[in-house]
């Protein structure tokens, strides 16, 4: 079963733009100060929760979500400020 990360990870690649959307920000626009705007990682946070499919938000409360988001916050933006890749 994945883990978590790797949940976040393929959801971030597919749905990149759209997440950027709701954080306000635009592909390359998202820098470094993003990782210490705790309201835009709570942003980025309450969104993805609500992306997640069903089966892993019952087993994963939105809370312990959150917080896992924060503490990972690096690898996660890092994953939207990179360019996207081509296909």
């Amino acid at each position: 079963m994945p883990d978590l990360m790797d949940i976040l990870t393929r959801l971030i690649a597919s749905r990149r733009e759209d997440i950027l959307k709701a954080v306000h920000g635009k592909p390359g626009a998202v820098s470094v100060a993003a990782l210490q705007n705790d309201e835009a990682v709570a942003t980025l946070a309450r969104y993805s929760y609500a992306l997640l499919p069903g089966v892993v938000r019952l087993a994963v409360k939105e809370d312990t979500f959150r917080r896992f988001v924060m503490s990972n916050r690096d690898k996660l933006l890092t994953q939207l400020v990179q360019p996207a890749a081509s296909a």
